[in-house]
């Protein structure tokens, strides 16, 4: 029977929520297209995760040759104009190689905004597009703080192409966002001030480990105030003034606006075809499917309890390949999902959390990292590992944080994600000596 419509499968969206899934399948022999307004590739290539990565690389390198002073000598100062520019030559040639991925796989690339015109058809400039099945994969747009002069704040895409860095910095809100770039403002030479919105920074990380992050940003510079309760923004000839609180107010120069993503679903039409979302995102069943039974959710745009990041995204991108392709016909199994915070020092944490331990069930088992010779190397003198065995010392949880925090989580998930036994784990050869031999032998 032939097809009627244009095409098997039109992902909305070209992020890691459509493009990991939309290449195979059309590979498989679907045909497929991506429909995108902006950039190839989505937040993360382009103005996330590697542009994020790329500009705290220096960080990490002043971080080591701060711990070596002694054994080097002199200090890393950073250059913002040439890292940005840095930054840019970096993630510059990465939508085309995504685009040219997808192409060669088969994929149509629709350039412009899609909405729906009914369930089967989308709408794009002057153009319709029809598909039997419609995946939406727009991830999220930042929040934006509802008090007079909002538009005086910057959002995070603004903050990484800023040619200049400016010398007083206000960053609204405390999740992993504003940590963040409050650390590389901060290393790179910017005054900068954390306005939370509530008492705590990082409220899904293990607090002890946050405190300790958020002393040694103190130590640096870094001022915080916790239930700041901004109420205005208010240009003047000294500069942003940002009222909070009781009538208090910081004058910086600049105001970035990090109080939270929101799902991209408003210009979409969604309300033409009745697909059901709410506040967190839309409503998908255990096949990523909406009340709407021919279109479907990926990545960050859904309304889901595991955490919205790229890691996540992938996962349900490449399922959804597989069960568009007939390759599968079970539900979405998720994995255990890691997720880190980027700082200097890294939080980083899998699986199950420490404080969710209340009984005899698991133990927590504890790492102070320093004590470890292999991390004496660079002369580490913060960070702790919490590690959470069940009673046949299976690992089914970690969390730390230290300079290489992601690197040892990464290294610990096969076990987790597989349920290793001791003995398994032995089977683990790992390169010595290197970061994850180090993290391999806590477990063992």
């Amino acid at each position: 029977m032939n097809n009627p419509y244009d095409f098997d499968v039109l992902y909305l969206g070209s992020g890691h929520g459509a493009f990991d899934g939309a290449g195979p399948l059309a590979a498989s022999g679907k045909k497929v297209a991506v429909v995108e307004g902006d950039m190839i590739g989505g937040t993360c290539p382009n103005y996330g995760c590697n542009a994020k990565i790329t500009l705290d690389t220096p960080v990490v390198l002043q971080r080591l040759a701060e711990r070596m002073q002694g054994v080097v000598s002199g200090n890393i100062k950073i250059n913002w104009s040439a890292l940005v520019a840095h930054k840019q030559a970096v993630i510059k040639p990465l939508p085309n190689a995504i685009g040219t991925g997808l192409t060669q796989n088969g994929v149509t690339i629709i350039h412009g905004y899609g909405k729906f015109q009914d369930a089967h058809t989308v709408v794009v400039g002057e153009k319709t597009y029809t598909a039997d099945k419609i995946v939406i994969a727009t991830g999220q747009l930042p929040h934006r703080i509802d008090v007079p002069g909002t538009d005086l704040a910057h959002d995070s895409r603004a903050f990484m192409d800023l040619d200049v860095l400016p010398k007083r910095i206000g960053i609204l809100g405390s999740g992993y966002i504003s940590m963040e770039f409050a650390t590389i403002a901060n290393a790179a030479g910017a005054d900068v001030h954390v306005l939370m919105h509530h008492d705590r920074a990082l409220r899904e990380f293990h607090q002890p480990f946050v405190e300790d992050v958020m002393a040694d940003m103190t130590k640096r510079g870094i001022q915080f105030t916790p239930n700041a309760a901004v109420t205005a923004l208010e240009k003047t000839t000294d500069g942003i003034v940002i009222h909070y609180g009781d009538k208090e107010q910081l004058v910086v120069d600049w105001v970035l606006d990090a109080t939270g993503r929101i799902p991209n679903v408003e210009q979409l039409g969604l309300e033409n075809i009745g697909v059901k979302f709410n506040q967190h995102g839309i409503l998908v069943d255990d096949y990523l499917r909406t009340n709407v039974a021919n279109i479907y959710a990926s990545g960050d745009v859904l309304d889901k309890l595991q955490p919205k990041l790229t890691p996540t995204a992938t996962f349900e991108s490449y399922y959804l390949y597989k069960l568009l392709s007939g390759q599968t016909t079970a539900p979405i199994d998720y994995p255990a999902i890691p997720s880190t915070v980027y700082t200097s020092p890294r939080i980083a944490k899998v699986g199950v959390a420490p404080e969710a331990v209340k009984d005899d069930t698991n133990k927590v088992v504890h790492n102070h990292i320093p004590d470890d010779w292999y991390h004496q190397t660079d002369q580490e003198t913060v960070g702790d590992s919490l590690l959470v065995f069940d009673q046949e010392h299976h690992l089914v949880g970690a969390t730390e944080y230290s300079a290489q925090a992601e690197d040892a989580i990464n290294t610990l998930l096969p076990a987790i994600v597989y349920h290793l036994s001791r003995d398994q784990m032995w089977q683990m050869a790992h390169i010595f000596p290197a970061e994850g031999a180090a993290a391999w032998h806590k477990i063992r």
